[in-house]
């Protein structure tokens, strides 16, 4: 019987795209033949996830998980929104999500984590799943954030069952406020957030570059007026403003009213409830933003399929 090393564990994962107790158990089972253990794997369908692995997955879920100070989101692909109804990939997503809020948001850490029930981590239930749904899908991104004191709100757009949908929102509020009043305040707060699409949460923390980029883009725009500089500045500074308005939470008009800056909204919040109200970060997860889909033909699909 052949050792089974590290290095032939390897090597079937590779081959296969199975997990690794998996591997290992092939590989036992087969006295560390390399053939013969990816034979037992197609044969338990655990190998079947690796000749889907480079199939698109731009659908599927975003899933989000609070508990008192803390909240994660989670977001978990698969190629299809079919598969996205399927209540099995649903448990899935709420499972992952809830480990994410215990174990923190480093993936390959969390792929580690052990899947209860299954005797598998989540890298091999997601694996297990591959092969029992039939399609590719990834565990794409993870966000915590936490607040020493003060509450983790959520808001999920389009759910399609409690705590997964299209869209899913975290806004964390530092305070020693009611936790009621904050739970009310921070769910409006996280639905404009899902509106507004903030990428920043207050000027200070935009991104330098960014800014930059900006300013030099506002500036050649500006230039074409043919106006003296001192006038260019003064443009640029307040197109620079129009910018912060757009991408920066607090600087944002508030949906929910439509004529309030959110960082006023926050200041009359903290007023109505005595003690002082800072939103310490926020997270919006949109399902497969940044994603590059296929435009698929999917009558000649069906079409070609038939003729297979």
């Amino acid at each position: 019987m052949a050792e089974i090393t590290a290095a032939l564990v390897k090597d079937l994962r590779e081959k296969t795209g199975a997990g690794m107790m998996d591997c290992k158990r092939a590989l036992g089972e087969t006295a560390g033949d390399l053939e013969h253990a990816v034979d037992w794997l197609r044969k338990k369908g655990l190998a079947a996830a690796a000749k889907k692995a480079g199939r698109v997955a731009a659908e599927g879920l975003v899933g989000v998980a609070t508990a008192g100070a803390a909240g994660a989101v989670v977001e978990i692909n698969s190629e299809t929104d079919f598969v996205a109804r399927n209540d099995a990939f649903q448990g899935f997503v709420k499972s992952v999500t809830t480990l994410a809020l215990a174990n923190g948001d480093d993936i390959e850490a969390l792929k580690a984590v052990p899947y209860p029930g299954t005797g598998r981590n989540v890298g091999e239930e997601l694996t297990h799943l591959i092969a029992t749904v039939g399609e590719n899908m990834a565990l794409r991104r993870v966000k915590r954030l936490a607040v020493g004191q003060g509450a983790a709100i959520s808001y999920v757009h389009n759910a399609l069952a409690p705590g997964v949908g299209k869209i899913g929102v975290i806004v964390a509020l530092e305070s020693s406020a009611d936790a009621a009043k904050l739970a009310g305040f921070g769910r409006q707060l996280a639905m404009h957030v899902a509106a507004a699409n903030p990428q920043y949460l207050d000027i200070a923390s935009v991104d330098k570059d960014a800014t930059e980029r900006e300013r030099a883009i506002l500036r050649d725009q500006a230039r074409q007026s043919g106006k003296p500089d001192a006038i260019i500045e003064k443009m640029v500074e307040g197109r620079l403003r129009k910018f912060y308005e757009e991408t920066v939470l607090l600087e944002q008009i508030y949906v929910i009213d439509g004529e309030s800056r959110v960082a006023k909204v926050v200041e009359a919040a903290a007023n109505e409830a005595g003690v002082p109200i800072r939103v310490a970060g926020f997270v919006r997860f949109a399902l497969g933003e940044g994603i590059d889909k296929k435009d698929g033909d999917f009558a000649g699909e069906v079409a070609a399929a038939l003729k297979s």
